[in-house]
């Protein structure tokens, strides 16, 4: 049955945008799962939780917690066809704030990110005239970012504020041109790109002198850290963090594949190119960070590993040292504007779709109207001189206490409180790709929420004891907790706002007839079932 047919037989939706093939939806998915964390984080978690060693615990989470909840993820959004709050809706009627909390979470997420990428498309400028000097610290913190205390500024800086804009403007500009003709093809261009962009770095930086010393260290494995329970709890962190998981961006990318798409093996496929992209990153950082400490007469383990120290001053600082170091720094950052761009154009996506189907508004519509806010409050946070405690404390509550919430909620209620895991079970099984078992709803039902549950609890206990990044408590909590709440908030009054169109009258990717006779079609509202086409 054609699109436009299956439309009309849902009764109230217009054709529903698709992905052109399986290849454009992989692109997307693996740009949306390669970020920014892939490149700066990932190496230094490994380094300090057994180096090589650290590969099994990581490949364990990998395989209990990543790649299932991925699958959770696809089965949700391909069968129920929708954004999150619409699938969630669907599932059950009174599910649907946890959607809406998945595209507050992914707001929040979107405010940050886009300085980031902002920071790293001029640091891509300033790599060819080495512009930090002798001091990338001090150039960082005084001079880009004219750093502040703790607070809230109303002091814009404006080179940040240039690039802001700039970024902005381009991630708008994409999204509004819809799923296929924006963020498909943004994908199938940056994705090639940052690829070899990012390889030319790792081939620079394996030849450098002392780049030996630095795989070394990343690689030599150390055991006896596996009997640490905070290494594991490290592992399941950094694979559920970089796989876009539980926020409802795979929810939504599954909802426009085609409804014979196969769902396991591209879930294998993100993740597996997911985790080689952590470990080329790794490679590349590790190479160049041995050379750093060989040229400057340092210990491996008195430089920095992560996050902005590693990306902003670290690497600055081996670029000054290297033969041809405005090519690499050029390489370098690109690639980091490129990954962050990637995933932010996904995040964006969630926000765009939800409100697309909720209000009733065309993608172009929602781009220009949600963008726009988003950007508004983007540019007034994150352009002053406070935008760098703000980010590291928002970062900081909205992925260890918003992402991780949502996945525990979704998990426990999916597979628990309405369970139903067997029937999305048979609708993973009902297309061609890796058969899914038994243990498939083990993992999801059971182990995934018990592990996330723990990292969980032990976050929120870390934040209520003990000041985020020994920041003053009352800005800590204003921010930290203060982001959760209004994430709350917004997920309560989007859920009461009325529905332009109805969520509950529409045409699901259906089993075959032989398992829905096995299985059951129920639905929370009415819906419209047929056999698959």
């Amino acid at each position: 049955m054609s699109q436009q047919s299956a439309a009309s037989g849902a009764g109230a939706h217009p054709p529903r945008e698709q992905w052109s093939g399986q290849l454009g939806f992989v692109l997307a998915a693996i740009g949306s799962a390669v970020g920014l964390g892939n490149i700066w984080r990932f190496p230094g978690v490994a380094y300090e939780n057994g180096g090589g060693a650290f590969l099994v615990p990581y490949l364990v989470a990998l395989l209990t917690a990543g790649i299932p909840i991925l699958w959770l993820d696809y089965s949700l959004g391909h069968r129920f066809r929708g954004a999150a709050p619409t699938v969630f809706r669907r599932l059950r009627r009174g599910a649907e704030p946890l959607g809406w909390f998945q595209v507050a979470i992914s707001c929040a997420i979107t405010l940050y990110y886009t300085v980031i990428i902002a920071w790293a498309g001029s640091y891509m400028v300033f790599s060819f005239t080495e512009a930090w000097g002798d001091d990338p610290q001090t150039f960082l913190v005084s001079d880009y970012l004219q750093a502040a205390d703790p607070g809230l500024s109303t002091q814009v800086v404006p080179q940040v504020l240039a690039a802001l804009v700039i970024t902005w403007l381009v991630a708008i500009g994409i999204l509004a041109l819809g799923v296929q003709k924006g963020v498909e093809r943004a994908n199938r261009i940056f994705i090639p790109l940052l690829l070899v962009m990012f390889l030319s770095l790792v081939v620079r930086a394996v030849t450098l002198e002392g780049a030996a010393d630095g795989l070394n260290a990343f690689f030599t494995p150390h055991w006896e850290a596996l009997a640490d329970p905070g290494v594991w709890v490290a592992a399941y962190s950094q694979i559920f963090f970089s796989l876009s998981i539980a926020f409802g961006i795979m929810i939504t990318f599954s909802s426009y594949l085609r409804r014979r798409a196969n769902l396991t093996s591209t879930g294998l496929v993100v993740g597996f190119a997911n985790s080689s992209f952590e470990l080329l990153a790794g490679i590349g950082v590790f190479s160049a960070i041995g050379f750093m400490a060989a040229q400057s007469g340092i210990a491996i383990e008195d430089t920095s590993y992560q996050g902005i120290l590693l990306a902003f001053v670290a690497f600055p600082q081996i670029i000054s040292m290297m033969p041809a170091g405005p090519v690499f720094g050029v390489l370098f950052f690109g690639s980091l504007t490129l990954a962050g761009l990637t995933s932010l154009l996904s995040i964006l996506q969630v926000v765009s779709a939800a409100f697309q189907e909720k209000l009733g508004i065309s993608p172009r519509q929602a781009a220009v109207r949600i963008g726009a806010v988003a950007a508004v409050l983007s540019i007034a946070l994150f352009s002053t001189t406070t935008a760098l405690p703000l980010l590291d404390t928002v970062d900081a509550y909205v992925n260890e206490v918003g992402v991780l919430g949502s996945a525990v909620v979704m998990t426990i209620l999916v597979g628990l409180g309405l369970r139903r895991l067997p029937e999305l079970q048979a609708h993973l099984n009902a297309r061609a790709g890796v058969h899914v078992g038994t243990w498939w709803r083990v993992l999801v039902g059971v182990i995934a929420p018990v592990a996330l549950g723990y990292i969980l609890v032990s976050g929120i206990v870390e934040f209520a004891t003990v000041p985020y990044g020994e920041m003053p408590w009352s800005f800590v909590n204003t921010v930290g907790w203060g982001v959760i709440g209004l994430a709350v908030a917004l997920a309560l009054g989007m859920t009461f706002a009325p529905w332009r169109r109805s969520p509950d009258d529409f045409t699901p990717a259906d089993l075959p007839a032989r398992v829905l006779t096995r299985t059951g079609d129920v639905h929370g509202g009415s819906t419209t079932t047929r056999g698959e086409p």
